[in-house]
């Protein structure tokens, strides 16, 4: 295998959507309407906003996709990298977040072995 992730995988969507109709039902109506036109939010700040996403989720497929949306929308290539920096911001602060977590269970952990 050369790769985990080829565009060629794309072309398996329809099976999938076929060997699970309705739970890609269920996935296809909420993607839509997180997509959708008329909404309060506008388009381009909606790509945006899923380009950060795919960025901390780490998804190809919809990097490629959201970004090419946000320049359909109107997107310049700075706010396309002022997102790529809010979003690893975030996700940097989410793992000193999970920090926190990971030092409350070392200190519960070290307490219960010394007693």
């Amino acid at each position: 295998m050369a790769s985990y992730q080829d565009t060629d995988d794309l072309k398996l969507a329809p099976a999938l959507v076929q060997l699970a109709p309705i739970e890609a039902k269920a996935f296809l109506n909420l993607k839509a309407s997180a997509e959708r036109a008329d909404g309060a939010i506008p388009a381009k700040y909606r790509e945006l906003i899923s380009v950060a996403v795919a960025l901390t989720t780490q998804c190809s497929y919809c990097i490629e996709a959201h970004t090419k949306n946000a320049v359909t929308a109107g997107a310049t290539r700075e706010e396309l990298a002022e997102t790529v920096f809010i979003a690893g911001a975030l996700r940097a602060g989410a793992a000193v977040g999970h920090g926190l977590l990971a030092l409350r269970l070392f200190d519960d952990a070290d307490a219960q072995r010394k007693g």
